[in-house]
């Protein structure tokens, strides 16, 4: 019998029988990985343990323990288990596709009655019988016309459908997970019992067009989501409530910091609270900028055409961009104008303005820059994403040796505000050059080596993700953790020598010759809209002194105290602390409880006793406590604690 050679992930190699399956490899290594095994990896591609092998391989046998791996599987086959506990609860229900997607599944039928929460329980507990079976996962691969046949006997038009449109030559593959069949791509666990009973749930229904289609029928989407544990599954649960009750939408309703109406659609509407967040945080970034050597410049909103089909993004981009048409009378001709998308091809026009020599770089040049972009309505979400933001953006002109060392002070600097805004945790991920792509393999090198070598100086964590670069460079992206663990994407840093090549930008080289600069397209925020609703969900309203819009309440716990109110609230203002007084005719409690769920960070309670003593209640946000302080001590801590991070370090 002819033998395979199969290199375990140890190095050590083994023969076995040709056809020989991952089953059969774990078995034959020790009893217990067998019993554990869900699934194996043949040169290097993921497989069902049931997979016979046929030629010299390297193997690894995966167990639950393989976190990455083992999610994908369970959320895949608890998708199947889901489907075929609704085929067995409502026979006449027709079943479409079921993929895995962040955190869980989806799947989608077609059943005339809506499902409504007690079904949910019903195919919950149906789920979990059929895990309970612990029934064999088998998979056959069959020619089109059988599968056809299979499917119209089932009366399952949408699996026709779906076997039609495989293309010719790949494999049609049938699953079946004990009785019930799907069909899939694979590949699946050994057996029903290995998706955990208790670390699954189903989450909601929503209305699905098929294909996305709306000419097409509407289906019903049943979404779940599953994980290795029933500990992991808690804490899914947990962060999704705690990110319900920090959503920034419901948070910025309570607090009154902006509203979105149907008449601006995708446009923020910024209240007074609202506007004075959103003005400390553009201050805080303005005087960062400065610091770094950064030139703040101003741009048009409203371009010719011209000059967006000279960068490129007519072409590329339009369906996104606002288009404005005018009658020019003196050209007699209608001109077409685009609310600007980004601001790049604006900063190389101002660039371009005067020779510019090899001294002058790096130039950076920074701009608050609004920007507009049409987003489809289905996809706009409050202020994470809108048609009209402004942009924290900058651009660095520099020569190519000075990449590096640019790339290194902007991830510095970037590190520097994250840190001020309260996030201590970020990642890097490095996109390193397309397959298809402008320039030599050597500038890549010299460029990919540049920001790899600014990472290392600063010592931050990073991944490389091979390919994901744009055509004309590499980039880097930065995520920061939250403090519920989600990730967001905010900051960015992008290698470009193409947009100075389209739009003629040059220095006078040292050589005396003219040369294309660089252009590194920069942001740390991202838009100061995504990075507001971002921290609001961060902080769940609770902002540090400094950030909050109202700082400091004064509030009297009778009216002989409101002048003494009024003295402390002017003092307070006077050193810039964002401070007012409650004088309304309300009990104390009263005021305390509207102040609290208005998250005002401070409130300083007054009666007749600190007016002669001439001190202060203090009550901070979330404490039951209060501490009665000299008011002048009091005011000095609150005027060091509302003072901004990059201030007091100065002071």
């Amino acid at each position: 019998m002819r033998e395979v050679r199969i290199t375990l992930p140890d190095g050590a190699v083994r023969a076995y029988p040709a056809g020989v399956t991952g089953a059969g490899i774990a078995e034959s290594l020790s009893k217990s990985l067998s019993k554990a095994a869900i699934a194996a990896t043949v040169n290097g591609r993921l497989t069902d343990l049931s997979q016979p092998i046929t030629e010299n391989s390297a193997v690894a046998i995966h167990t639950i323990r393989d976190e990455e791996i083992a999610l994908g599987l369970i959320r895949h086959d608890a998708a199947h288990i889901m489907a075929r506990a609704v085929q067995e609860l409502w026979p006449d229900v027709k079943v479409t596709i079921g993929p895995v997607i962040e955190n869980g599944w989806y799947y989608d039928f077609d059943r005339a009655e809506p499902f409504t929460t007690e079904d949910l329980a019903l195919i919950e507990k149906k789920m979990r019988e059929i895990i309970a079976l612990r029934d064999p996962v088998t998979t056959e691969v069959w020619d089109r016309d059988r599968a056809v046949r299979h499917y119209e006997a089932l009366n399952e038009p949408y699996k026709v459908e779906l076997v039609g449109m495989i293309p010719e030559g790949q494999p049609i593959r049938m699953y079946w997970h004990g009785h019930w069949q799907d069909l899939c791509r694979g590949p699946h666990l050994a057996h029903t019992g290995q998706v955990p009973a208790d670390a699954f749930k189903l989450m909601s229904v929503a209305g699905a067009y098929w294909r996305g289609d709306s000419d097409r029928p509407m289906l019903q989407r049943i979404y779940g989501t599953a994980f290795r544990t029933k500990d992991d599954l808690k804490a899914h649960l947990f962060r999704l409530e705690e990110a319900a009750k920090r959503d920034h939408r419901k948070l910025g309703r309570e607090m009154k910091l902006f509203h979105m109406q149907e008449e601006a659609p995708g446009m923020v509407f910024w209240h007074p609270e609202g506007w004075t967040l959103y003005r400390a945080l553009e201050d805080y970034m303005r005087r960062r900028l400065r610091h770094a050597g950064y030139k703040e410049i101003r741009t048009p909103q409203v371009v010719d055409r011209k000059l967006w089909e000279a960068s490129g993004h007519w072409e590329a981009y339009q369906e996104h961009m606002f288009l404005v048409e005018v009658e020019e009378e003196a050209a007699k001709e209608k001109r077409v104008n685009a609310l600007k998308p980004m601001n790049c091809p604006c900063h190389v026009q101002v660039y371009n303005q005067g020779l510019k020599s090899y001294r002058d770089l790096p130039l950076r040049l920074a701009e608050f820059g609004a920007c507009h972009r049409y987003e489809p309505s289905g996809s706009m979400h409050g202020l994470m994403r809108v048609r009209g933001f402004t942009q924290d953006d900058a651009h660095i002109f520099c020569t190519e040796d000075q990449i590096e060392s640019e790339c290194a002070a902007f991830i510095a600097l970037l590190s520097s505000v994250y840190k001020d805004l309260g996030f201590e945790k970020f990642d890097i991920k490095l996109s390193t050059r397309p397959e298809v792509r402008i320039g030599s393999d050597e500038t890549w090198d010299k460029v990919e080596g540049a920001l790899e070598n600014a990472i290392l100086q600063v010592g931050a964590p990073y991944q490389v993700d091979p390919g994901e670069g744009a055509f004309y460079g590499p980039k880097l992206d930065f995520k920061l953790t939250d403090a519920i663990g989600r990730e967001w994407q905010c900051g960015t840093f992008q290698v470009d020598a193409q947009l100075p090549e389209r739009l003629g930008a040059e220095y006078v080289g040292e050589d005396g010759d003219k040369h294309r600069p660089y252009m590194l397209h920069r942001a740390i925020l991202g838009s100061f809209e995504r990075f507001t609703g971002v921290l609001i969900e961060h902080y769940a309203g609770r902002f540090p002194l400094w950030l909050a819009p109202r700082q400091v309440v004064v509030a009297p716990i009778v009216s002989q105290a409101n002048d003494y109110a009024d003295q402390v609230v002017m003092a307070l203002r006077a050193k810039g602390v964002r401070a007012e007084a409650d004088l309304r005719n309300e009990k104390i409690n009263y005021k305390v409880r509207e102040h609290s769920l208005a998250k005002v960070p401070v409130i300083l309670a007054v009666g007749a006793r600190e007016v002669e003593e001439r001190t202060v209640s203090i009550r901070r946000l979330g404490e039951q406590r209060t501490e009665e302080r000299p008011v002048d001590l009091a005011m000095a801590d609150l005027i060091a604690e509302a003072t901004p991070p990059d201030l007091a370090r100065t002071a």
